[in-house]
């Protein structure tokens, strides 16, 4: 566990490399617009898994951005979300990064089953618990050819779900496709 000076907890982990991924997501040229091709990925992604919502999320040091979104509406704005939020907060494509739990799968460089985030005390005082009503969450790392974790690729719902080691293998198999698809883009083969 990681606590601040003062002794505290952190609920974020401290992110090292967000410098370097910053500079390798501008070279791509993600990580600030939406992409036609990412919401597509996002769409694919929440049929594959059942999910109501689902990202491709590229982080940097201040915050996340959904350069892919799914939304049960099918809107790509990611307003409706709001439509599930215990507060009645709004949400776009951007989030701090000290919400949600994709800032953790970065820098663990590993995928996070939490089938109902509540069983976690560390991850059930996230801010998305009462701002969004996110009960569930399953995502995994873009590690790319050059060792960097550029973001996740991630479903949620405001329901427990049971992922399982299914959902796992799953979701760690789509973010690999997702790499393809990114290396591809980069060679200029898409």
């Amino acid at each position: 566990m990681t606590y601040h000076p003062t002794g505290h907890l952190l609920l974020t982990p401290i992110d090292r490399e967000a410098p370097v991924r910053v500079r390798r997501l501008r070279q791509l040229g993600f990580g600030d617009r939406p992409d036609p091709a990412f919401d597509q990925f996002a769409d694919h992604l929440a049929a594959v898994t059942g999910a109501p919502y689902s990202m491709v999320n590229f982080i940097d040091e201040n915050r996340q951005y959904f350069a892919g979104l799914h939304t049960p509406s099918g809107e790509h704005n990611g307003a409706d979300l709001s439509a599930a939020a215990a507060a009645g907060s709004e949400v776009s494509r951007f989030m701090a990064r000290d919400h949600g739990y994709c800032p953790h799968v970065v820098v663990r460089r590993k995928a996070l089953v939490l089938e109902d985030v509540c069983d976690y005390p560390r991850f059930a005082g996230n801010p998305v618990v009462d701002e969004i009503g996110i009960r569930s969450y399953l995502g995994a790392p873009l590690i790319d050819r050059t060792g960097i974790a550029l973001g996740t690729i991630c479903v949620v719902d405001t329901e427990p779900r049971p992922w399982g080691r299914a959902g796992l293998e799953t979701i760690k198999a789509l973010a690999a496709e997702l790499i393809e698809q990114i290396h591809r883009r980069e060679d200029g083969a898409i």
